[in-house]
């Protein structure tokens, strides 16, 4: 929860977002908090995405008539990533499976990155009809670099001991 908030107060705090109810860049800290505390998870989540899609739109220098159509692609890109990352279950310890069964698992993991694979190449086709292939590039060249910065931030371990969480 301490990072949903510290990522709404950065882009608050960047002035990239300013919602109709409230002049998010002018609010302290304090003052964005209890407002956001009050929110619901719907609420709270459609926040996000708003400033995530400003901050991205704002970002890649998208012309007025394409920002719609635009955003629509990347959050079904966005949403398409999420269900086929949903298909793994990486909560597990590889020391504890057996021979056959980490085969089974480490295959599955193959499948799972090629279909991510897969979902960007569709979602970079679709979007290059409405943006040209160099911000297409630098989308998913700064998606790289932000999954990077929060990796970094990421505890290493999983809540069960130490065992290293893994991904596909």
């Amino acid at each position: 929860m301490k990072k949903l908030f510290l990522i709404v107060f950065a882009f608050c705090s960047l002035g990239l977002f300013a919602q109709k109810e409230y002049d998010w860049k002018k609010m302290d800290p304090k003052q964005r908090k209890e407002i956001i505390n009050k929110m619901s998870p719907e609420e709270r989540k459609a926040l996000l995405t708003e400033f995530r899609n400003k901050m991205i739109t704002d970002q890649l220098n998208i012309d007025a008539e394409d920002k719609e159509e635009f955003t629509q692609l990347y959050n079904e890109y966005l949403d398409r990533q999420k269900t086929i990352k949903s298909q793994f279950n990486s909560d597990f310890n590889p020391e504890t499976l057996s021979e056959d069964d980490a085969k089974v698992k480490l295959q599955q993991s193959f499948e799972v990155g090629q279909r991510l694979l897969d979902n960007r190449k569709e979602y970079a086709d679709k979007m290059q009809k409405v943006i040209p292939c160099q911000k297409v590039l630098k989308l998913f060249q700064s998606e790289g670099m932000m999954r990077d910065k929060m990796n970094e931030r990421k505890p290493h371990g999983s809540s069960k001991g130490s065992n290293p969480r893994q991904s596909p």
